[in-house]
């Protein structure tokens, strides 16, 4: 392996998260390792697949739609995470793409979800995003209005996996990583996705169960 191919960077992100969790207390096994492929081309996203990654994040589900079905024929085992911002009149189109969604932050969408999904009888894993450090450029929903964006989910049997939630940049985001775990605990959730490449072994040691991770295994972005 050569210090810098995907692989190398692929078994450094596994080695760190293995790192923290020990320093935890938790297993590895425990936390979900999903690859930012947003912006990647399939040729840049297949060195990883061959090297043994399986879970995937995109941003736009265009984007997604024109690269993945082809990628999901050669593995057909890829597990496809939708962890940018959804537009409600999207759903339709992310329910049948995706395996999970991370952005799940107003009843509206819960809505449109909860239609495509009966439609389709098809139930991806949802994250409810929490704008948790209360930024008005930012989605996610208010922390006050968390427990009643849950209660809507689950009664419109929409499946809340877990919390998700992008911290400010430029600043600590212990705080930030461990209220948002403390909020999954208030609100029986079990699902923490947190953690980016700056950040990921600290999202770990706090109780995340899904890390999104583009840079540490991609390189820069274009």
């Amino acid at each position: 392996m050569q210090p810098d191919d995907p692989e190398t960077r692929l078994t450094t992100a596994r080695e760190a998260i293995a790192h923290a969790a020990r320093l935890a207390g938790r297993k590895a096994e425990a936390v979900t390792l999903i690859a930012i492929s947003k912006t990647k081309d399939a040729d840049e996203i297949e060195p990883l697949l061959a090297a043994g990654q399986r879970v995937f994040g995109e941003n736009r589900v265009q984007e997604a739609q024109a690269k993945w079905p082809a990628l999901r024929e050669a593995w057909p085992d890829a597990v496809l995470h939708l962890v940018g911002q959804l537009q409600s009149n999207k759903a339709e189109e992310a329910v049948a793409l995706f395996d999970a969604i991370h952005s799940v932050d107003r009843p509206s969408l819960i809505a449109a979800l909860a239609r495509a999904m009966e439609r389709q009888n098809r139930r991806p894993d949802c994250f409810l995003q929490v704008n948790i450090g209360d930024e008005e450029q930012k989605g996610g929903c208010a922390i006050d209005a968390l427990p009643d964006l849950l209660a809507e989910a689950r009664a419109a049997g929409v499946p809340v996996a877990g919390l998700m939630a992008v911290p400010p940049a430029e600043v600590e985001p212990a705080p930030y990583f461990a209220l948002l775990a403390k909020l999954a605990r208030d609100n029986g959730v079990a699902g923490l996705s947190i953690g980016m490449s700056g950040d990921y072994e600290t999202a770990v040691t706090l109780g995340a169960t899904h890390v999104r991770i583009g840079t540490a295994l991609f390189g820069a972005r274009r």
